[in-house]
């Protein structure tokens, strides 16, 4: 039995879809007004130039939104991408443009392993304020309250064993008495590489076809939060 739960975010409490289809398009089609908006901004400018150093010094702000338009496209996992996008979310999660999509039965989850009293926490490629966001606005209410901690790729590399060692430290528990909750394979074989327990989140809305025998890894699998025995 898990002590401390810790839940990725995209394709495990909330669908690939969202992000893929609502948060990248309103980010790349926002920069633009951001960085002619908010560009002289210290917390704004200094994501853009690690982006203008990344790529030999460019100067100019309009090839930086170039690169981090094609980034976007990419689904980079670059933090300084990371961070700016968080900054636009802020805005339209602000203005009402969309609402955070979860999954139905995440949020009940989420909440019934709260009040059982286990800490929860979450390890995404999205930027903290950006994780906060999305729990902060999503279609099931405000559900900030529920965590106790926020880890980024600042931590590492998602795919990375070190990323969660590094973690299980930051949280002063031991690795074993973490439960990770992920969709994507490599990056629960490096969790169980560093201790953690770990289930494969293989929703079927977001992966139509079953990921069964081999193709897990050997990682428990779930079709939904429901069904982790946590």
């Amino acid at each position: 039995m898990a002590r401390i739960i810790l839940t990725d975010i995209e394709g495990t409490t909330s669908s690939i879809s969202f992000v893929k289809d609502v948060l990248f398009p309103y980010a790349r089609r926002a920069l633009p007004g951001f960085v002619k908006a908010r560009g002289h901004e210290p917390a704004v400018r200094k994501w853009l130039d690690a982006v203008a150093t990344d790529n030999g010094g460019m100067c100019d702000d309009a090839m930086v939104i170039e690169v981090l338009q094609g980034w976007i496209d990419e689904d980079r996992k670059h933090t300084a991408l990371k961070a700016l996008q968080g900054m636009l979310w802020a805005d339209g999660y602000r203005n009402a443009d969309f609402s955070a999509h979860i999954y139905p039965d995440a949020a009940p989850a989420l909440r019934a392993w709260h009040a059982a009293g286990l800490p929860l926490y979450v390890y995404s490629s999205g930027s903290v304020p950006a994780q906060r966001l999305f729990f902060g606005h999503s279609d099931a209410g405000d559900l900030t309250g529920l965590f106790s901690g926020w880890f980024d790729t600042e931590m590492g590399g998602k795919r990375e064993a070190d990323s969660y060692r590094r973690i299980a430290e930051a949280i002063g528990q031991p690795a074993g008495d973490i439960l990770f909750l992920s969709d994507v394979v490599e990056e629960l074989d490096a969790a169980r590489e560093a201790g953690l327990a770990t289930v494969l989140v293989d929703r079927l809305e977001d992966y139509p076809q079953p990921r069964l025998g081999e193709a897990t890894h050997g990682h428990t699998r779930a079709e939904s939060f429901a069904q982790v025995d946590a």
